[in-house]
């Protein structure tokens, strides 16, 4: 039977559904397991995958009452996939997410390769097209030669006097338009060692329904936050509302502000080390407004983006993501701001901000609107890792075991922080990490080979002299 295009949409859309209403497949709780999963998001669905490959007993505990963390695919508001959180799957070349994508069954498309510029309410002609990239490689240079420094000094301070008119939009592009965070809060080096992410894919049925595809028939505690990871000994385990799981490992892939939060308590508690990693790899701010405008009300092609010539940070990013569905993307402080002051006057920014650049028709053709608020998601606090100035190398921090405790997220990849494949390579590599440690302590506790002496029930082997030049024994 062969399935169309409409078939896999209504079975991405039961997943993703399901995982919102918490009817994923949820597994009642162990006493015990080889390794307990704390989050599943991409890095925990990644790395529960993987220890269950290699035939260990695992468990994913996730507070919240779905699967995929900040890949989160909405069904209902608009009755078709609208991405709350990650839209797309960069680098596809070599990203770990994309061939399991193709082999779901998922249907993958190429994202349009650059945005387009609105200089009021045109499209900007070639020539100042031109202008703006060639403002924006100098910009890059600049940051990219700064990191190669000893010292990691914040992207604002390194960049060209000369941007010109550029300077507000090349702000954005480059700091909260990528990683959530003004280029005064972000390292230099942490953006230059960011892995190149022109290139990317789109997913038909939704990023965030991929993901709860991936994670369907994992063993999954939904709701059941953790409270409590002894890390340390013999002493190895979890604590949730509904029990303890004893454990031989503990992966650990909550965000760095709910790591920093002390939402979750250590015993013992965690080294300052890696507390203060984690307040230094703190979350941006990226939030998106969908505006369900009927019959392409902006005349906008499928999966067009569009950035405005801007000369201040309040200024967003326009993606068509359907013929009928469009959304504005803040991010940064002036994100964060607006977002802590709710839907309402997200939705209000929007609206005002797509009139300017369209005219008051784009306005009336609102007919339905939703916006999400990640920094108030009480299991994120944020969008995505970033790098204070001076905080890059908190990232291999991160990363850094203790005993039998393992991190991962996407803030625990040096390069690919921010991103989903990012998160579930980290997710492996934690997974690895585990099963490495496995291995060694049984090995450590197997009890060593008998060492008794032969009684007279024994025959006694023949010794050496009695042995042929090829090690056999010879006849008594």
């Amino acid at each position: 039977m062969t399935m169309t295009r409409r078939d896999l949409l209504l079975a991405f859309a039961a997943l993703a559904a399901g995982a919102e209403s918490g009817a994923a497949r949820a597994a009642p709780l162990p006493r015990e397991a080889d390794v307990v999963v704390i989050g599943a998001g991409a890095a925990g669905i990644a790395a529960a995958r993987r220890i269950r490959a290699a035939g260990r007993k695992v468990i994913v505990i996730e507070a919240a009452d779905r699967i995929g963390g900040r890949c989160h695919t909405d069904m209902t508001t608009f009755g078709m996939p609208f991405d709350r959180g990650a839209r797309w799957l960069y680098e596809p070349d070599t990203n770990p997410v994309v061939p399991l994508a193709r082999t779901a069954g998922t249907e993958v498309f190429s994202a349009p390769p650059g945005q387009k510029i609105r200089i009021g309410r045109r499209n900007a002609r070639a020539g100042e097209t031109e202008q703006f990239l060639a403002a924006l490689v100098r910009a890059k240079r600049a940051i990219s030669e700064a990191a190669r420094g000893r010292t990691d000094v914040a992207c604002a301070t390194v960049l060209p006097g000369d941007l010109d008119v550029w300077t507000g939009t090349i702000d954005f592009v480059l700091g909260p338009g990528a990683t959530g965070k003004d280029l005064k809060d972000l390292s230099v080096m942490d953006r230059a060692r960011a892995a190149d992410r022109n290139a990317a894919i789109g997913c038909k049925q939704g990023v965030g329904a991929l993901l709860a595809a991936l994670g369907q028939n994992l063993p999954i505690g939904l709701s059941t936050p953790a409270t409590r990871v002894s890390w340390t000994g013999r002493d190895v385990g979890v604590e949730t509302p509904a029990g303890r799981i004893g454990a031989r490992a503990v992966i650990v892939t909550v965000s760095t502000n709910v790591l920093a939060s002390g939402n979750i308590r250590f015993t013992p508690e965690l080294p300052k080390r890696q507390l203060d990693a984690a307040a230094r790899l703190s979350l941006g701010s990226y939030d998106r407004v969908a505006l369900w405008m009927p019959d392409n009300a902006l005349g906008l092609g499928p999966d067009e983006t569009m950035i405005e010539q801007s000369s201040d940070g309040k200024t967003a990013l326009l993606t068509a993501n359907a013929s009928s569905l469009c959304t504005i993307d803040v991010a940064g402080g002036f994100g964060r701001d607006l977002s802590a002051q709710g839907e309402a006057a997200m939705i209000a920014f929007a609206t005002e901000w797509l009139t300017k650049l369209f005219g008051s028709d784009a306005a009336t053709a609102v007919k339905r609107s939703a916006a999400t608020r990640w920094n108030a998601a009480p299991h994120v606090l944020g969008a995505m890792s970033a790098a204070e100035p001076g905080g890059q190398p908190s990232r291999k921090i991160l990363m850094e075991p203790l005993g039998s405790l393992f991190f991962a997220g996407e803030a625990a990849h040096e390069t690919l922080w921010g991103t989903a494949g990012g998160a579930w390579e980290s997710g492996e590599r934690a997974a690895d990490a585990a099963l490495r440690k496995i291995a060694a302590r049984r090995e450590a506790e197997r009890p060593p080979a008998s060492t008794h002496k032969p009684t007279r029930h024994h025959r006694r082997a023949p010794s050496r002299r009695s042995q042929d030049a090829f090690g056999f024994p010879l006849p008594q």
